[in-house]
């Protein structure tokens, strides 16, 4: 408890304004684990993103907050838990009048106040060839114009800013030349090993492959525009990869995503941003907020919960990472799960529903979620793939991710000291958590015709409640 505040005092340092402020391009990939050349994944192409990560600091452990895009967006954004917020439901909020709570705003609020012009990049020039997705996708209601332009040429002119591309190749369906040798790809073991498996996850590492090559088109148009040697280039996923466990689960595959920054050679470099470095410590996507902020020489807001991990003002390295999956779509589930270095805990409050319940769009766009139901009604799946059909999720989970990186082997039970250990710390760490963040997920989720301002919130409950 003492580390994590005196972690958030660290958050409130005063701001040191860089003699030239950077520009900031934010490139945000869809539904994208860390499946890329340099984190080493084979049968994928990626020589853009391999070339910036050469160029840059990659990180190695970096978790969003939620596993689904419109609570993990609404957290990046604003740099606090989307728990905290009440914006945990997946595409909730929608409709009502859903205010942020008073001091909250979103980053580009705090960077225009800073001197940043700010964009979310839709319209691109020729050169590029296609357009951004212009994604925002929060959970809760902006009142005002979170953006100045959608319109690229308006950099050039506007400086320093702050501005955003977001990329759907990887999110389904997905999109790409076919690359990837289905035979060759590399599928994780609690999938059936299958040409319906194959094909489908050779389709999204051609998508990644994709996704790479309109960056790297990117990448060419900021050099052509003089602006690469002044701006910071942040790549991100904005949940994990779109697969069976993987998004809307919270194990490691719906929570980590790739991260790489690239710092301008132009402007003096900040601690912790050498080129090519591989850094691992564990890091949150609401530690983006107050990075830039960080970076901008701009307050870093008392109320935000994220970190800044670069610059003078980096805070000490964390001792855990945290992620909270709710509804999302028709299926109501409440997980929440903890990492440390070495251990992954889940604590699964609603076990009762399964890892396979109905949802319409898993079942239409997911043919593994499909496939793995078919082999098990005909007893083909291999004990570790059968845990997939299990009935009843586990109360608790523990995987021990050193020896365990796909997360097969649950230790919950294990009558092994180390790993007894590890699960009350774990426990301890979560229960402190959700109540210290005033964790929503608690309570039931609000009518959409209530209204949240008149809303009064229960007191704090147990953490098992």
């Amino acid at each position: 408890m003492l580390a994590f505040l005196m972690a958030g005092l660290a958050c409130h340092s005063p701001a040191e304004s860089p003699a030239v402020k950077p520009n900031i391009l934010w490139l945000i990939a869809e539904d994208f684990g860390p499946h890329l050349g340099c984190y080493g994944t084979r049968e994928v192409t990626t020589p853009h993103l391999d070339r910036l990560a050469a160029e840059a600091v990659r990180y190695t452990r970096f978790y969003t907050t939620a596993p689904v895009c419109s609570a993990s967006r609404s957290a990046f954004m604003t740099g606090l838990y989307q728990t905290t917020l009440g914006a945990h439901h997946h595409r909730s909020n929608r409709g009502v009048n859903f205010p942020l709570p008073p001091g909250v705003r979103v980053l580009t609020d705090w960077l225009r106040d800073a001197g940043y012009f700010t964009a979310n990049l839709t319209k691109l020039p020729d050169a590029i060839g296609f357009r951004g997705t212009g994604k925002t996708d929060w959970n809760f209601t902006y009142s005002g114009n979170p953006y100045d332009s959608a319109d690229w040429e308006d950099l050039k002119t506007h400086q320093p800013f702050f501005a955003q591309i977001n990329f759907h190749e990887t999110h389904r369906d997905f999109n790409g030349r076919p690359l990837a040798d289905p035979a060759k790809v590399e599928i994780p073991p609690y999938y059936p090993d299958h040409p319906v498996t194959r094909k489908d996850w050779a389709a999204y590492l051609d998508a990644a492959s994709e996704l790479d090559r309109k960056i790297g088109r990117v990448l060419e148009q900021l050099e052509r525009d003089g602006l690469a040697d002044s701006t910071v280039v942040v790549f991100f996923g904005d949940n994990g990869q779109a697969h069976v466990r993987g998004k809307q689960f919270c194990y490691e595959s719906g929570l980590q995503v790739p991260l790489i920054v690239r710092w301008p050679k132009a402007l003096p470099r900040p601690k912790h941003c050498e080129a090519g470095k591989v850094d691992a410590r564990l890091l949150e996507a609401i530690d983006l907020a107050p990075t830039m902020l960080a970076l901008a020489g701009a307050p870093i807001p008392a109320k935000m919960q994220g970190r800044p991990f670069l610059g003078d003002r980096a805070a000490e390295p964390k001792s855990f990472v945290f992620g909270a999956r709710d509804r999302c779509d028709e299926t109501t589930m409440r997980i929440r799960t903890v990492r440390d270095e070495r251990y992954r805990y889940i604590r699964n409050f609603t076990p009762e529903v399964p890892l396979l319940a109905p949802n319409k769009y898993k079942e239409t766009q997911y043919p593994v979620w499909n496939l793995i139901k078919e082999l098990q009604a005909q007893g083909k799946l291999t004990p570790v793939q059968e845990t997939l059909c299990q009935p009843r999720l586990q109360d608790e989970e523990l995987y021990d991710l050193e020896q365990d990186p796909f997360e097969i082997h649950n230790l919950a039970q294990s009558s092994q000291p180390e790993a007894q250990a590890a699960l009350k710390r774990l426990r301890a760490a979560l229960e402190r958590w959700i109540i210290d963040t005033d964790d929503q997920g608690r309570f039931p989720e609000a009518s959409r015709n209530d209204n949240p301002n008149s809303r009064k919130r229960p007191a704090n409950k147990q953490a098992n409640s």
